[in-house]
C-alpha cells in the first residue's frame, strides 16, 4: 500500500486511505457475510455523517471504522470479547506499514477496542463514541434483521422457540433461538448510543424492528 509522507492528514490523504483500506478488507473478509465489505461499508457512511455532525476528527475515525472488524471471531466462540483487542492489534500493524501518522494511534486503538459490544469499554472520545455508534447501527432496522439470522443460521440456531417464542416465561437463549437475540441485546442499543444522530437512527430502526416481531407475532398464530 501506498506510504503516508505527512503529519497532517488532508481529505486528499483520506480518499486514498479508504481505498487501500478497502482493498485490505475485500481480501481479508470472505467467511462472515454478516461482517463483510458491505458492513464495513455501511458503518464508515454511518461514521462519517456521525462526525460531520459532531465535529470529530475523521483522521481517527475513518481507519478506526475501516478496521474495526478486520479480525472478528465468532459470535459463538468463547473469545468473542477478545476480538475488538485483536482488531485494534492487526489495525495499528496495518497502519504502521503505510506509514499512517503514528500521532493518531492511541485514538484510533481505542476507537477499534471500544466498538465491541461484548468487549464491554468505555468511550473515552467523541471519535470512539462515534465509531461505536456507526457499528451499532448496523445491527438494527431491516439490515439488522437479516444480519441477525445470518449469524444465528451461521451456527445453527432456529427462528424462535416452539414453545414461548417471544419469551414471555423464559430467559432468552439467543445461542438456539434467533429472535431471542432482540430482546437480549438488539433492542438494548438505542439507549446505549452516545450521539444525537446515532440515537435518533437508533430509534427509528427500533421501531421497525418491533413492528417485524409484531407481524412474525400474527404469521404464526401468536396475536
Amino acid at each position: 500500500m501506498e506510504s503516508f509522507k505527512a503529519i497532517t492528514v488532508t481529505e486528499q490523504h483520506l480518499g486514498k486511505l479508504e481505498q487501500q483500506l478497502k482493498s485490505y478488507i475485500q481480501q481479508l473478509m470472505t467467511t462472515d457475510p454478516a461482517h463483510d465489505l458491505s458492513h464495513i461499508e455501511r458503518v464508515v457512511t454511518a461514521a462519517k455523517s456521525f462526525a460531520i455532525a459532531e465535529q470529530a476528527q475523521l483522521a481517527v475515525i475513518i481507519p478506526a471504522a475501516w478496521l474495526h472488524d478486520c479480525v472478528s471471531l465468532p459470535k459463538n466462540h468463547p473469545e468473542r470479547q477478545n476480538s475488538s483487542k485483536l482488531a485494534a492489534i492487526e489495525a495499528l500493524r496495518v497502519l504502521r506499514d503505510i506509514n499512517y501518522p503514528a500521532i493518531y494511534f492511541d485514538e484510533i486503538t481505542h476507537a477499534i477496542e471500544a466498538h465491541s459490544y461484548s468487549a464491554n469499554v468505555q468511550v473515552k472520545t467523541i471519535e470512539a463514541a462515534i465509531v461505536q455508534d456507526a457499528d451499532r447501527i448496523d445491527a438494527l432496522g431491516a439490515v439488522g434483521i437479516a444480519r441477525c439470522i445470518q449469524v444465528s443460521t451461521s451456527f445453527n440456531a432456529r427462528l424462535y422457540s416452539d414453545d414461548d417464542p417471544f419469551c414471555q416465561a423464559r430467559e432468552y437463549n439467543d445461542k438456539d433461538f434467533c429472535v431471542d437475540h432482540f430482546y437480549n441485546k438488539l433492542f438494548k442499543l438505542e439507549k446505549s448510543m452516545n450521539t444525537k444522530a446515532g440515537r435518533a437512527e437508533a430509534h427509528k430502526r427500533t421501531v421497525y424492528m418491533k413492528g417485524f416481531l409484531e407481524q412474525l407475532k400474527y404469521e404464526i398464530g401468536q396475536k
